[in-house]
């Protein structure tokens, strides 16, 4: 660990080498850290814009490998360009939080902020979501982008879910309520937007709209879900029905609020309770698997 504390001495960083021992942070891993890592381990914003500026740069590191700041999930490989994807996406944001964070003093502000954000990317993380970009006291998070799983809708409603109950159990300086918005649908993926720390992996099409605009009509504490998730969900969660919603620059939706998951004990029929659709146009392989059934 005498190599990491001499690199953060060049950088004038001295202060910061018991916390970079303590989490076993040496210089084979200064590649894979994240903006995330680093402000978790207490290190200020602007000391985390010099450690990348000097990896980048090769200092410390293979300059080859140049590592890029990100919030969370794993960056897209082997992509040559956009891609068309079906993803879930998830908007929330902090309830009220304008009138209640204008009222803190800017250390407490700065606290409250980082604890919710961590609580964030640790829950996101934890369902193997990607924190596309953090917007005021908001997030955009995508499933299903840049790595898809075949259950990407139940992963996003349960990290709302779990969100909303962590974020509300945060011991800050207010009691924070936060609202989630979730719409599934297929979009244009890959595009990069912006540039450095405000840089984001951008999908373009209706369903980052439809899931933002869900979100502003939830009730603090909620997880207000687009016909589109809901018809993938089946009977995963118990809903409140909420009827068709006017939405500012979209048609009028169905939404549907989330309320728990569902005490189905079975998964494959909480998917499947609406019952199997018939087989059409399939007659010659219904008489076949017939006749070898019996």
């Amino acid at each position: 660990m005498q190599q990491i504390g001499d690199w953060l001495c060049e950088l004038d960083l001295s202060e910061y080498v018991d916390r970079f021992v303590d989490n076993k942070i040496d210089v084979s891993v200064l590649a894979h850290l994240s903006d995330e890592d680093l402000k978790s381990i207490g290190i200020s914003l602007g000391h985390r814009r010099k450690i990348f500026a000097a990896i980048n740069q090769g200092l410390g590191v293979n300059p080859l490998h140049p590592v890029r700041e990100t919030t969370s999930g794993p960056e897209p490989k082997g992509r040559d360009g956009p891609e068309h994807r079906f993803v879930t996406v998830l908007c929330s944001d902090l309830f009220g939080s304008t009138g209640l964070l204008a009222s803190l003093d800017p250390n407490d502000l700065r606290e409250v902020i980082s604890a919710y954000q961590t609580c964030i990317a640790d829950v996101t993380r934890r369902f193997d979501g990607f924190i596309a970009k953090y917007m005021g006291n908001g997030v955009l998070v995508y499933f299903g982008y840049p790595e898809a799983h075949e259950d990407d809708p139940e992963r996003a409603v349960r990290a709302g879910l779990e969100l909303v109950s962590a974020v509300g159990n945060l011991k800050t300086h207010l009691r924070l309520q936060m609202r989630a918005g979730i719409a599934s649908g297929l979009v244009v993926a890959g595009d990069l937007i912006g540039t450095g720390a405000s840089q984001e992996q951008a999908i373009v099409g209706k369903t980052p709209n439809l899931a933002a605009r869900l979100e502003s009509l939830a009730e603090p504490d909620t997880v207000v879900i687009a016909e589109s998730t809901h018809k993938l969900l089946g009977e995963l969660f118990d809903y409140q029905e909420l009827g068709r919603k006017d939405l500012k620059g979209l048609e009028p939706a169905q939404a549907w609020a989330v309320i728990r998951p569902s005490s189905q004990e079975s998964r494959f029929e909480a998917v499947h309770a609406s019952g199997s659709t018939p087989f059409v146009g399939r007659q010659e392989v219904l008489v076949l698997l017939l006749r070898r059934w019996w």
